[in-house]
């Protein structure tokens, strides 16, 4: 029970900084929260998935299903692993791309955005 209150405490610690990292401005720090969060959530889904036991696939012609673990969890967690290395290698590619065009890791806000921000609140200041 110790182990995992500890465990789940150390799956928070990592949820909040990733969390953090990702609202970062510097893409960086955006892609290791990205990391950092779902290495937390990976924990969380083998946590939640239960106590070991015994293989899934034993070859026992009398087997005690209560004793076996669950290969969800486990399948789940492989999965997750491989689509977390997909994204991360995407956004180094974009961040990649970004430094080749502006040199800088940076990412500034869109004039734009700015320009419909400041429209809305000429239009209706109430808000």
């Amino acid at each position: 029970m110790t182990a995992n209150l500890t465990l789940l405490l150390v799956i928070g610690v990592l949820v909040a900084c990733g969390v953090y990292l990702i609202l970062e401005r510097a893409v960086s720090k955006m892609l290791l929260g990205m990391i950092l969060f779902g290495n937390a959530v990976n924990l969380l889904i083998i946590t939640v998935g239960g106590a070991s036991g015994r293989p899934p696939i034993f070859g026992d012609s009398n087997p005690d299903h209560r004793a076996m673990a669950d290969p969800l969890a486990q399948a789940m967690v492989l999965t997750a692993i491989v689509i977390t290395m997909g994204i991360a290698a995407f956004v180094l590619a974009l961040a990649y791309r970004s430094y080749a065009l502006t040199t800088t890791e940076q990412v500034e806000n869109d004039p734009e955005d700015r320009e419909v921000a400041t429209r809305r609140e000429a239009e209706d200041p109430e808000t």
